[in-house]
């Protein structure tokens, strides 16, 4: 459906889907004239809280980029979007559907990432940083307005006496407190707030601590974001506090990046009577980041010796993280693990073979809790719900939704009817990869395993004759640091697996060279699974509890997203999906080969 605009614009009214279906409704305004021979730009903008993207049509007025795209959806629960008012799956959902309605743009109207901006208010703001955090697009710039990172709710004791409250009630939804004349000086604005039908009254308190415990995580690793962003604050917000936003702020790697306090400024900082300050700063800041392209992918290849990453890495190989007491709390759960562990089934195997070895890893995703003399079951159990082994088993499982969905989309005739070709050059017991297949036999595929230690090779081609596959599976002895692994398998590939194992890592030099190797065996078209692992909450308690394959401290930098899909674009990958885990701490992308020829030498 298209409408004229009075100004420069026409206005399209359409939808797109999220990665569980649900069909959103969006608007679009289609600049009537655009300069000869340049791509098309657009401005994204993202809703506040309990409102819609009917709103936002005098915003793309105000903003006055005449000649771009502007696009605005409505969020689950809110406007003419489906689900419940104020609600979602998730907070992990909303920003997964802004990923899907980016990626729409580039499918339905050829806008690339690259050459987006967006603008976002309160919630919409926080959805916005998480987005860059977790999925690391590679956008122009990110105007933050008000951003909820750390909600006024007033009431003392209001998040634990909501967390406690949804053990009995688990849809308990909250009522907004905030009057229209709270968000703005403007009487005409507030009159309009108060009469619009579509917004959202309430809501879900489920909503509402997930974004709390999101916003924390977003706020302490904000170093990981490094696309331009300007931050609008408002010095009289009645709704959120502005001490965290300062601290994102501060705390970003950002090379274009500035802080504008907005004076005798409302929440509603795009609404408020006087948008003088905020307006222009926005339309100066945009028109910055339009002016630059994003950072080149070779900017990550020295993250390792001088990213924020590293600084934090040196310190823990120093044991200069914490203070004393954390140490010493450390060390006793260090010794309580010798005394306890070994009745820990899963324990037992970590300090035998690392916590982080293969044999651990399958332990932790066959999920079944084991152990000597009663306790120690109790205390598998317990082990096994850690957040970090939750989110190795939702890691699984995306990743075996990844792969499936290749084999599935594979043409099943190619090249002189050869077999689908699957790589896993890390396999450990391969039971993701293995298990996989096994829904595949009526498939022609082959199937090659690579681990470097014996006992992992021996494992995977138990588990294959376990499963009783059909299939060509080959399981071979190998480094995957090696050049010599994948010498004289160029092109032969037609998807490559590679998880859990950069990860461990720190070298950016060494993954580099490994992923070099992993792409010339793709063919041309063919496609990359990897994982990675861009935060972890318990970095210090895994570095002064736990041991790694070694059999020394497993000391872990993490990789963020961005750092990692640069070096994936440097051995001649891109990028096309990231699934995020639990958390945000582990993540599965899809990469695939530039199709051209020599592509990925």
């Amino acid at each position: 459906m298209k409408l004229e605009h009075p100004l420069a614009w026409t206005t399209i009214e359409s939808g797109f889907n999220g990665n569980d279906g649900t069909r959103l409704f969006y608007r679009a305004w289609k600049p009537l004239s655009a300069p000869d021979g340049r791509k098309p730009r657009a401005l994204v903008f993202l809703h506040r809280g309990h409102e819609h993207s009917g709103r936002i049509a005098t915003l793309v007025e105000r903003f006055g980029r005449q000649h771009d795209w502007a696009f605005a959806y409505d969020a689950r629960g809110h406007g003419y979007s489906p689900g419940e008012r104020g609600d979602a799956p998730g907070f992990a959902t909303l920003v997964d559907d802004l990923d899907c309605f980016v990626r729409h743009l580039n499918t339905q109207y050829g806008i690339a990432p690259e050459d987006i901006v967006v603008v976002a208010n309160s919630v919409g703001a926080v959805v916005a940083a998480t987005w860059v955090h977790d999925y690391a697009p590679r956008i122009r710039g990110l105007v933050m307005a008000a951003a909820a990172f750390s909600i006024k709710l007033y009431v003392p004791l209001a998040k634990p006496a909501l967390r406690f409250a949804r053990r009995f009630k688990p849809e308990l939804f909250v009522t907004s407190y905030i009057r229209p004349g709270m968000l703005t000086h403007s009487d005409a604005e507030a009159a309009a707030y108060a009469a619009d039908p579509l917004i959202a009254k309430s809501i879900s308190a489920r909503i509402l601590l997930e974004l709390n415990d999101t916003a924390q995580r977003i706020v302490e690793d904000a170093a990981a974001i490094d696309v331009p962003v300007l931050m609008l604050a408002a010095d009289k917000d009645y709704v959120v506090h502005e001490a965290p936003q300062r601290r994102f702020f501060d705390k970003l790697s950002s090379p274009l990046k500035r802080y504008v306090r907005i004076d005798d400024c409302y929440h509603a900082v795009f609404y408020e009577r006087d948008t003088g300050v905020a307006m222009q700063a926005s339309r100066d800041f945009i028109a910055n980041c339009f002016e630059s392209m994003p950072l080149e992918p070779a900017h990550y290849l020295q993250a390792d010796r001088d990213g924020h990453t590293a600084r934090a890495y040196a310190a823990l190989e120093s044991n200069q993280t914490g203070n004393a007491a954390t140490r010493a709390w450390f060390g006793l759960q260090r010794r309580m693990l010798g005394v306890l562990g070994p009745l820990s089934d899963g324990m037992r195997i970590g300090l035998k073979n690392g916590f982080d070895s293969g044999e651990s890893l399958d332990y932790v995703y066959r999920n079944q809790a084991g152990g000597r003399l009663g306790i120690g079951k109790f205390i598998d159990r317990g082990y096994l719900d850690a957040v970090g082994w939750r989110g190795v088993r939702v890691r699984k499982a995306q990743l075996q939704h990844m792969l499936a969905e290749r084999i599935a989309a594979h043409p099943q005739v190619h090249l002189q009817n050869e077999p689908l070709r699957i790589l896993d050059i890390a396999s450990g017991s391969a039971r993701y990869v293995l298990e996989t297949v096994k829904r595949f036999q009526d498939r022609r595929i082959e199937v090659v395993l690579r681990d470097y230690m014996q006992y992992n090779v021996d494992n995977a081609r138990r588990l294959a004759q376990e499963l009783q596959l059909k299939l060509q599976v080959v399981v071979e002895l190998a480094d995957a640091f090696s050049a010599d692994s994948y010498a004289g398998h160029e092109g032969r590939y037609d998807i490559a697996v590679v998880s859990g194992l950069y990860e461990l890592f720190s070298d950016n030099g060494q993954v580099l060279a490994s992923l070099q190797g992993v792409v010339r065996s793709l063919r041309p078209g063919g496609y990359l699974i990897y994982t990675a692992q861009p935060w972890h909450p318990q970095l210090d308690m895994i570095a002064y509890t736990l041991v790694n394959h070694r059999g020394l401290p497993w000391k872990m930098r993490p990789r963020p997203q961005a750092e990692m899909d640069g070096l994936v674009a440097l051995a001649g990958a891109c990028k096309i999906d990231t699934a995020i885990g639990t958390e945000g701490i582990f993540t599965v992308s899809l990469a695939r080969k530039d199709a051209a020829p020599g592509a990925g030498g």
